[in-house]
């Protein structure tokens, strides 16, 4: 056979495997198809892409995905199969399911999810930190490791610091109190919310609030947004998109650079016997020490999660309860009623006041209902089981998400209405029907932390400013792997009237 010959072979051979190949595939895509497609669920768009591009023209209308899989949810029930290629997740609105998924450790979290926030773009990011860690064993002992750091008794200590920054944000706000000019409050609330995690669980002051230069506003944003961008297959390796792979790889190694220089300069400060801050990384490393395991990538891994959940969340949350609040007057006025009559012109609010602001409780978590700012999590389901009657194959994935749940009629009455009285003391309880901050072992550590902190601040703003939103704003939401206001909730601020504060 001449050359010719052996190339026209070769390129026959690669053409009729490659043909195989796609009819192979096609045969599995087929069986998943007949293993699932008992479960209710909308059409599919799609042989090969499943349900992906109704995703793409709900985006394309200024939808989210939650969006959708609420419509689907209403339209389909308690279990609904979503097609994504080869792959099928179940949403699971069931307040049973989810209390038997989400409270019990027997089930692990989506490895499609989690394993890929380990890494960004090949720079490890969360690792194996208390977000991502699937090994329940080894999650287990770190989170009986950082406990106690964030236990109320513990974070108790740290008022003094949410007092210091909501007060550094109050004299920003006072820059541009005229009633006039247009502040963007969720860019001020991430910033204070950063100068809030770095000083209280790192003993770090970032001043970002009135620091232009300081890069780590830039560099959460950068991990963030990489982080929501790398869900697109081959993104990596898109001409166009180098850039955003090249920020986000730079920005993970600058957190977590600094994350080793804080963490060694404080055991180096604990060996020396020095004087050290009663923070949260001081009271991991009493921990660790107790466990006899001070892993440092394990601690930074959990530095990068700290630093990125307990920022990027609660401003997000700040944000979208001032453009609530701003959309509904009376009840601004009721809150502002009640923080008068709880802090007065109290400069400092104290711990025990927390307690007594009731009402603003329920305005954040009513916020949370609406807007939850980490609005979903997932569980792999390993052996069949039958969830409301329906029977589920084993090894696939279970989509929990607060989003659809708090915004589903059967659950919450008129659900679009910003209603805090729904969380009032007396007021009846949904069960499972809640959960912003997911349930049972594997709930967010941070939920006290960043509760506490969200009430000072709100409670700093309310007592000092009334605002108004701006005009012309659309109160979207923008999707970036989190949920955040997507105008930024702009606002005209003025001094309240007969109000002061005293030392």
């Amino acid at each position: 056979m001449d050359v010719f010959g052996i190339i026209s072979w070769l390129m026959l051979s690669a053409v009729g495997a490659g043909v195989l190949a796609f009819l192979l595939f096609c045969c599995y895509l087929q069986y998943i198809h007949m293993k699932f497609d008992h479960i209710p669920g909308p059409p599919r768009d799609s042989f090969f892409l499943g349900h992906f591009p109704s995703i793409s023209r709900k985006s394309d209308d200024g939808g989210t995905i939650y969006d959708l899989l609420l419509e689907w949810a209403e339209k389909y029930g308690p279990v609904v199969r979503f097609n994504g290629l080869h792959t099928v997740s179940l949403i699971v609105t069931s307040p049973e399911a989810t209390k038997e998924f989400l409270m019990s450790p027997k089930y692990p979290k989506d490895p499609l999810i989690y394993d890929t926030l380990g890494t960004l773009f090949g720079v490890r990011c969360l690792g194996k930190g208390l977000l991502t860690d699937r090994d329940y064993d080894h999650w287990h002992k770190q989170r009986r490791m950082m406990d106690p750091a964030f236990s109320r008794t513990y974070l108790k200590g740290l008022i003094g610091t949410f007092n210091e920054k909501a007060e550094a944000l109050m004299e920003k706000l006072a820059e541009n109190a005229d009633g006039k000019t247009e502040v963007r409050i969720h860019d001020l609330m991430s910033r204070v919310t950063l100068d809030v995690i770095a000083k209280a669980a790192f003993g770090m002051e970032l001043n970002s609030l009135n620091d232009d230069q300081t890069p780590f506003p830039r560099a959460i944003s950068s991990v963030v947004k990489g982080m929501y961008e790398q869900r697109i297959p081959f993104l990596k390796w898109l001409p166009w998109k180098r850039q955003l792979v090249k920020d986000a790889q730079e920005s993970v190694r600058l957190l977590r650079r600094t994350g080793k220089e804080c963490i060694q300069r404080r055991k180096k400060a604990i060996e020396n016997g020095e004087e050290i801050p009663l923070d949260i990384l001081t009271q991991i490393l009493k921990g660790a020490a107790l466990e006899g395991d001070c892993e440092e990538e394990m601690m930074l891994d959990n530095f990068v999660t700290f630093f990125i959940a307990g920022q990027e969340t609660t401003a997000n949350q700040l944000a979208f309860a001032v453009m609530s609040l701003g959309r509904n007057q009376e009840i601004l006025n009721k809150v502002q009623a009640e923080v008068d009559e709880v802090i007065g012109c109290k400069r400092d609010i104290e711990y025990e006041d927390l307690g007594k602001l009731q009402y603003l409780s329920q305005v954040l978590k009513e916020t949370l209902r609406l807007y939850p700012t980490a609005p979903v999590t997932s569980r792999l389901l390993e052996n069949e089981t039958v969830i409301e009657g329906v029977k589920i194959p084993a090894n696939v994935v279970m989509i929990f998400t607060m989003y659809t749940v708090g915004r589903t009629d059967k659950f919450y009455k008129d659900p679009l209405i910003f209603d805090p009285d729904r969380f009032s003391p007396d007021a009846p309880k949904s069960h499972y029907t809640y959960f912003p901050f997911s349930l049972g072992p594997r709930s967010c550590i941070g939920q006290i932390f960043a509760q506490m902190e969200a009430k000072v601040v709100m409670a700093k703003l309310l007592q000092r400013y009334d605002f108004e939103l701006v005009a012309g704003q659309s109160f979207k939401i923008l999707d970036t792997g989190s949920l955040r206001p997507l105008d930024g909730v702009i606002c005209r601020i003025t001094p309240r009237r007969n109000t002061h504060t005293s030392k």
